[in-house]
């Protein structure tokens, strides 16, 4: 053993003098913390991972340590497993193998950074296709490339079937302008459509595609120049609904009509799932959702909605507008639109039901929609509709498996509490697969509906009695699974509360000199609750607060030239007041 001893030590001072080893920062490292110090390394610097052999003496580890100027920085939870701390400056897979061969060590290893396993396709173009990863496709696709018994159809302007990327990916489908069975591309759009949805990817040529392992049904809708009636497009809906399809595109602007919505849901009740346009006006259209159909505004790459992205009261979700996909006659290129951020859904939903072929078409719908990357305001809103869409987490909550409720527990107010004012309700709610959102309840009456954690809404309780009253949370998966939790708190209101609030300015300062617009802070505080602050400006009312921090703001711009007085006062539900001390402005 000694002699084993001597030539760790012979080889650890050749180590130490090689890589010139400093004495090493003794703070802790917390084991979820690392940087990327050499960014041509694939593990974390300057870190071991070594697991003792039981009967190796404290000793022997100290030794061991001391002899590579190493420091033990923590062991991981229930492994055994110790993470060492190495100088600034030393190799550390020299060091790992030396480790590695010592009797005391039973392995020594380096923390390894682990890119997530996401499939990458080989296809040439792949790197100019940002709308792939933006919606999360390559880590779908370690789940689902797509299946052959999905098969979308691209009711447009017929499909280029002979192009390289989309020859073998090609099924039966109609020409219902024509009445037959011709369904080659009249008009080229309609080739960037199918490419978008399904070319064949990690082929080594051409562009890749969402839902690459699904198959192209083409029916062309429209005529010579790209037009297409209402009445062809419904006509397309139905016959994709009749030979087959799970899955149709529409890139027009098709929402609102009555036809096609029929259409629709009749493809719908077959299991299917429709994709509209919303259309590249840059308008807003004020017609009501249709529960048939998945209507699509675009994004941009920083997740804007596009300028001329129409948006409105039917938008559904949002997508990426701009691909690079296949063209008429062999050749690919770049192509932007809400024409191709529609088919980026219909293939989200085509890897849906790859996942899960039971789905019913408002399942699918709702999978993408619940699933879907929140973006703009919190919630449904008229420009992402429910958010910019994510393959990774449709195809995660598509899976035929998921029976499992979430859980959820309303976290404040407490159960037994007293409350009074307005209050947060808020709910912490999990789920094996993902949230869908929570609504909340009091006394069995919807108050809010939550998408977004923290799950909380604002509650008024002076709307209510004083008494006791239940808060109710409800968490709902995108499956449709849910539980509730509820607590009782007592609302208090009463005029037993006497206590006024406090209020002081803290800015403007006093004395100081006025701009145009001043913004007035104040700190103010009550025993029970602020529900409102306002602003006096030489005494008379000038505007109010009723959300902290209770900010206000003076429009000075007409004001006289010389001094002005400041006051805020703040009110409790009780209808309490307190009032700031005045300060004093020039302009």
């Amino acid at each position: 053993m000694k002699r084993n001893r001597k030539m760790i030590s012979v080889v650890c001072g050749m180590l130490l003098i090689a890589t010139a080893l400093a004495i090493p920062d003794t703070t802790t490292i917390a084991q979820d913390e690392f940087r990327i110090a050499k960014p041509e390394t694939k593990f974390v610097p300057n870190r071991l991972l070594v697991k003792y052999r039981s009967e190796s003496f404290k000793s022997q580890k100290r030794e061991l340590l001391a002899a590579f100027n190493a420091y033990d920085a923590g062991e991981l939870q229930d492994t055994g497993v110790h993470i060492l701390q190495l100088p600034e400056t030393a190799n550390e897979e020299a060091v790992a193998a030396i480790f590695a061969g010592q009797p005391e060590v039973e392995f020594a290893e380096l923390d390894r950074v682990l890119a997530p396993d996401d499939m990458i396709p080989n296809d040439p173009n792949y790197s100019s296709e940002w709308h792939l990863t933006k919606i999360a496709a390559p880590a779908a696709w370690s789940t689902t490339t797509g299946t052959g018994n999905v098969v979308v159809a691209i009711c447009d302007t017929g499909v280029d079937g002979t192009h390289p990327d989309l020859a073998a990916k090609m099924v039966p489908g109609w020409n219902v302008y024509d009445n037959n069975s011709n369904t080659s591309d009249v008009y080229g759009h309609g080739t960037k459509v199918a490419g978008t949805v399904a070319a064949s990817t990690n082929n080594s040529q051409g562009v890749a595609a969402v839902a690459w392992g699904c198959m192209i049904m083409p029916v062309r809708v429209s005529n010579a120049s790209g037009s297409a009636t209402l009445s062809a497009i419904a006509n397309g809906i139905t016959y994709a609904a009749n030979n087959g399809a799970r899955v149709a595109n529409v890139s027009y602007k098709a929402t609102g009509s009555a036809t096609v919505s029929s259409a629709a849901s009749y493809m719908q009740s077959r299991g299917g799932v429709v994709t509209v346009s919303s259309g590249n006006y840059g308008q807003f259209d004020a017609t009501a959702d249709d529960p048939y159909l998945l209507t699509v505004s675009a994004t941009d790459p920083s997740d804007n909605i596009y300028s001329w992205s129409d948006t409105g009261n039917n938008i559904d979700v949002a997508a990426p507008g701009t691909v690079y996909t296949t063209l008429r006659g062999g050749g690919y290129g770049s192509a932007s639109g809400t024409s191709f951020s529609a088919p980026i859904v219909a293939g989200i939903a085509a890897l849906a039901l790859s996942t899960n072929l039971n789905l019913t078409g408002a399942e699918v719908q709702q999978r993408i929609t619940q699933y879907a990357d929140d973006k703009g305001a919190p919630g449904w809103d008229t420009s992402f509709g429910y958010g910019r869409v994510n393959a990774l987490r449709s195809v995660n909550g598509a899976g035929g498996g998921d029976t499992t409720a979430p859980s959820v527990a309303i976290s404040s107010p407490s159960n037994g509490n007293t409350v009074s004012g307005t209050v947060t309700v808020q709910a912490a709610a999990s789920d094996n697969v993902g949230v869908a959102s929570v609504s909340f309840k009091v006394d069995g009456n919807q108050q809010a509906v939550d998408t977004t954690s923290p799950y909380s809404f604002s509650w008024n309780t002076t709307t209510v009695a004083n008494g006791s009253h239940t808060l109710t949370a409800t968490a709902t998966d995108a499956a449709g699974n849910s539980a509730s939790s509820s607590v009782s708190v007592t609302v208090n209101n009463s005029a037993a509360d006497t206590t006024a609030p406090t209020v002081v300015i803290t800015s403007p300062a006093d004395g100081s000199t006025a701009g145009n617009i001043v913004t007035v802070t104040v700190n103010a505080a009550d025993n029970v609750g602020v529900v409102r602050v306002e602003l006096f400006v030489d005494g008379q009312w000038n505007t109010a607060s009723t959300t902290a921090p209770f900010t206000t703001k003076w429009n000075a711009k007409r004001a006289t030239r010389g001094a002005h007085t400041l006051q805020c006062r703040a009110y409790d539900a009780a209808g309490n007041v307190g009032a700031s001390g005045t300060i004093t402005v020039y302009r």
